[in-house]
Order: C-alpha cells, then structure tokens, then sequence
C-alpha cells in the first residue's frame, strides 16, 4: 500500500529549479535512504513529501489518516517547557517507566540529562536528541528524518540504526552518514539535477549499481570513473555486511575492479612517511590528562604510555566526552599534561582541524587564500594546483571567487581542511572533518587522504568514513588508557554492550567524582601491582602491539601476492607456508598480550 504519492512535482527557489517533474511513492514498510550534494533538493523533496511546502506544480497525495514524524533540520521546541514534558507528554511516570521500549529510548539518546531541564537552557545537541526521542516514542506510519545521526557518537548511532530497523514504520531518511544508509535502507534514492534516480539496495548497492550504469552509458568522465572504482574497491574487499545483499547482478561492476589496486599503497606511504618523519612522531609516557585541565574534569589518561609512529592512520574512538578532543589537542601542544612527558619528533610539521573554525580573513577570495598558503601541492604521484584541489572538494567554477565572508559553515570546514593540506603537513589531526560534507566531497577528501603520506589521527562519529581512511582504531574507554581494538568499531561496540568499558555517563562525567571513579577501578584492577611494574607491562604491552601491527602488515602483502600468484601453484605454496609462519607467530603474540593485559586488568 502506497503512504505518498508524488505526480509531476517540481519545485524552484529562485531561478534554480530543484524538483523537476518527479513522480514516485513510498510503500508501507519501506526504509529509503535519500543522498546528494548540498543545496541540490534533498531537503526539499522531505518537506513536500512532509506536506509542509507545496510544490509549484505537481500533486502530492497521502493515505488517509497518514501519521507523519518529520526530524527536520530545525526544531520548534518550547523553550519554557521541560525535557520530560516534550518527550513524554501527558504520560504518567509509571506508564512510560514500566514501558521498556520507551526507557530504551530515553537511556539512549537524553540518558545524561535531567527530564527536568527547561529547553531554554539545551545545547543545539540536545535540542536535537530530544527532538530525536521525542519522535521514536511516538507512534508513526512513515518516519522522516533530516541528518539524524547529527550530535550522536558512534555508539548511539549504531544504536539508533537498530532500533529503525526493528520499527515497522515506513522510512525516509536523509544522511551524508553512508554506514547508517547501509545499516537502515532497503532503497537508495538519489536527488541530481532535478531528478530523482532510484536504487535498489543501501548505499553500497547504491554505488555499485550507479558505477553500473556509468559504465553502459559511458557518460562519465575519467577522473570520476578511477575514483568510482577505488571506492568500489574498497567496498567489495570489505566486510561482507558493506554489500548487503544487492538485489541486481553485479557482474560489470565486478569487472570494474578485476585489476584495481588497493585504495592505498600501504607499503610506499609509510615508506615515505618514514623518510620524512624519522622513527619518532609522538611518544607518551606515563602521561596522566585530564580534560579541564590539571585535575579538572574527567580522567581522559591516567600513567598512560603510548606510541604513534610513521604512516600510522588511526581512528580515535569513544562516548562523546571521552576526552578525544583532549587527546588531540594534547598531541598538537594547546594543553599541557598533568604529569608525565609528550615526546614529538623534530621533524613534525603538525596540521591540526579541531572543531572550531579558525577565523579566515573574510574580505579575501577562495582561491586567494589557498595560493597564499601554496600554489601546488605533491599527493602520491601527483602534482595538484590549488584549484584542481579546490574543485575536488566542492569549489567549482566562479564558487573559487567567492569571498570568504559569504560562504556557508560547511564550506568554511572545506576551505579550512584545504588550506591545512596545501601546507604540506607530515602529520594529521582531524577532529570531525566530516561535518557538513556531502558524499560527493567525502569520497574526494577520501581519495586525497590515500595518496598523503604521513600519521594520520582522526576522531569521527562518520564510522563509513572512519574505517575508510584509517587502519586501526584506538579507543578511549573511560579507564585512562588507550587501548588497541583489533576488530575495529564492531569490537569496541561490543565491549560497549557487554559491559567491559565504563558507561557514557561515567566517561563524560564532571570534576573529582569521575576522577575518583577512574582512579578506583584503575586500582582494583592493578591493586597487586607496584606503580613501577604497571609501567614496565605497559610498555611490554605496547612492544607487542607494534609487533601485531608489523605482522599484520606482513600478512596483508601475503595475501595480495597469493591473489597475484593464483595461477603459479608453486610459487602459491611457498607464500601460503609465510602465510602460515607469519599466523603462529602472532598468535603466539597474542596469546602473550591476552596474558599481560590480564595481570593488568585491561
């Protein structure tokens, strides 16, 4: 049964028409990811399907008595009404309290706030997740949301994707997010030029299908069709889960990526790294950091001893006020820590993209303030000019002329990380570099970052484009420490669920009690332990780390020298025995590691 029903929709702001004679509909029970660039309709196409505008032509039908919850991009909560109030209504406390699927709402999105709390006083953060819980506990026959996953870490996100998924509601869901697109979609539907194209499958299928039908047409461009097929790459040779279960035959799109590369030549970037960072980047030892400042604010590292070294791309991960930002700017030297020692190599030439946007002299053009950084820059094998770059992140045309102070945030966030780039940094802080970014920019930025050598940390709640441009993850877990997760987000997921790291309430604690909460299970954990032996496991623990890494690398060349060898059955059992040599040994390691972080109660 169909919910809505568009006939012959267009619609124009101004001379630009955004919805050009579009006809579809959404069925009961379907889950469609909506994707494009900014400014290209995506917005609009919810708020006339929402019936909130009406189209300049065209009809737009519903269902009788059609329920609607539309999460747009701003909200009209009361200022002078409570949390509880807006979330809850009219509900008694015992009535929404012994409803579980209600109490799983609350504890997921609003369960660091008090119900009591005026919206007055709420952040734009919390204005969002209230607004956000507000909509789940009601009842609705089709769900709209307009950038749900907005001010959620990570693991409310891969919360939020389950429960859409569990819901029966229809469900139309605009994200630049492309691993939530893969988790809650069953249909794609992308907003281009007017039109709207329809996919079968998430965002996966959605582009291996669209390389598909590139590649019959033979319409697109060269430079667009590589970085098609990277990506593609990329996804095929993933997680099985990235392709779930496309509903087309994906043979030409196979073919696309029979000899494609690995999206980054792994072994000559670090090579490179090394020449031009040395052996040391960042060492801490013993560093105890808090997030406020020397004994203020939550515990972020406590006696914490650590190692980033040459080429390594790391993904910095958490609960929001975990103290990840903390960490990085204590790696870019803005905060001092309070004890302990922060070696940095001397050959480090840092950029850092922190959340805020540095001021940019509003009086000058685009393109000028990037050729007063540089004027060309090297990436892999390549020299780029400071418009081609410009181009690939967004700024098109006239766009490069434009003068700062009437560019949107977005596009300040894009100017900013560019302007970074084109100083030929060696080493890479990113605190969400992600925001406001629409796919189109995200998968430029991320074929960029392939060909830049050097450390790379990156914190994101955009888990699809954290598991695409870094190789480990490193999570902080409310324990001081920064550990190593071998399998990536899933695993510190799972440590999440099953209890093993300390609760977003605690981690995001203020002041002395979190410390103090910190500082207890740090001793109940290593009671047994002198001070000065803790240090020595760490720093076993770390050599054997660094060891994993080393062997995993070596692991990875194995397994891409077998698929080039497939044919040459003895030169493939020779690898196969490395193959094997190269598994004992890091089971053995691991084994080992287990052992030690056992006695530490790690």
């Amino acid at each position: 049964m169909n919910l809505v029903n568009l006939e012959s929709v267009s619609h124009a702001y101004g001379p630009k028409p955004l919805l050009s004679d579009v006809s579809l509909g959404i069925e009961a029970g379907e889950r469609i990811g909506v994707v494009g660039r900014n400014g290209g309709g995506k917005t609009t196409l919810m708020s006339v399907i929402a019936g909130e505008v009406r189209p300049d032509s065209g009809r737009v039908t519903h269902t009788r008595n059609l329920r609607i919850g539309f999460l747009s991009q701003h909200d009209a909560l009361d200022p002078a009404a409570t949390i509880g109030e807006i979330v809850l209504g009219g509900l008694a406390e015992h009535e929404w309290a012994g409803d579980q699927a209600i109490r799983e709402i609350l504890a997921n999105l609003i369960g660091d706030l008090d119900l009591g709390s005026r919206a007055a006083n709420l952040s734009g953060g919390e204005r969002r997740r209230t607004a956000l819980a507000k909509l789940l506990i009601d009842d609705h026959d089709l769900i709209m949301l307009d950038e749900p996953t907005n001010h959620l870490d990570i693991e409310a996100i891969a919360w939020l994707a389950a429960h859409l998924s569990g819901r029966k509601s229809a469900l139309l869901v605009v994200t630049h997010d492309r691993w939530f697109l893969d988790a809650v979609s069953t249909r794609t539907w992308e907003v281009v030029d007017g039109r709207v194209e329809r996919y079968e499958g998430g965002y996966a299928a959605y582009v291996l299908a669209k390389a598909e039908r590139a590649r019959i047409a033979q319409a697109a461009e060269e430079r667009r069709q590589n970085l098609m097929r990277k990506e593609i790459a990329w996804l095929r040779r993933g997680p099985p889960a990235r392709t779930s279960k496309p509903k087309f035959r994906i043979e030409a799109a196979q073919a696309l990526i029979a000899n494609e590369p690995p999206a980054r030549e792994t072994v000559e970037l670090m090579r490179f790294a090394a020449a031009r960072l040395g052996k040391t980047v960042y060492d801490l030892e013993d560093v105890t950091l808090h997030a406020g400042g020397p004994g203020n604010g939550p515990l972020v590292l406590d006696r914490c001893t650590w190692q980033f070294g040459p080429g390594d791309r790391i993904g910095l991960i958490g609960v929001n006020g975990s103290g990840k930002s903390s960490v990085l700017r204590l790696l870019a030297d803005t905060v001092r820590p309070d004890s302990g020692r922060v070696v940095r190599g001397r050959t480090v030439r840092l950029a850092h993209l922190s959340q805020e946007l540095t001021e940019l002299d509003p009086t000058r053009r685009v393109l000028e303030s990037v050729e007063e950084i540089r004027k060309y820059l090297q990436l892999g094998k390549k020299e780029w000019s400071a418009s081609q770059l410009l181009e690939r992140l967004g700024f098109k045309g006239d766009a490069q002329w434009k003068v700062i102070g009437d560019l949107s945030g977005g596009e300040r966030r894009r100017l900013q990380l560019l302007r970074l780039l084109m100083d030929d940094p060696n080493v890479l802080l990113l605190d969400e570099p992600t925001n406001d970014l629409d796919i189109e920019t995200l998968n430029e930025l991320e074929d960029l970052l392939d060909g830049w050598p050097g450390t790379l940390v990156l914190v994101s709640h955009d888990r699809y484009f954290l598991e695409r441009v870094t190789d480990r993850c490193v999570a902080l877990l409310g324990d001081g420490r920064l550990s190593l997760l071998p399998g990536g987000v899933d695993e510190y997921l799972e440590r999440r669920a099953t209890g093993t790291a300390v609760t977003a309430r605690v981690a995001g604690g203020g002041g002395a009690a979190a410390s103090a909460s910190a500082s207890q299970e740090g001793a109940t954990a290593t009671g047994e332990l002198s001070a000065k032996e803790e240090r020595e496991l760490r720093k076993e623990l770390s050599r054997l780390e660094r060891q994993l890494d080393k062997l995993a690398g070596q692991e990875e060349r194995l397994h891409a020298a077998m698929a080039e060898a497939a044919s040459d059955y003895a030169r493939l059992g020779a690898l196969d025995g490395e193959l094997r040599e190269i598994t004992a040994q890091k089971d053995a390691i691991e084994s080992e590691w287990l052992e030690l972080a056992d006695r530490l109660g790690d």
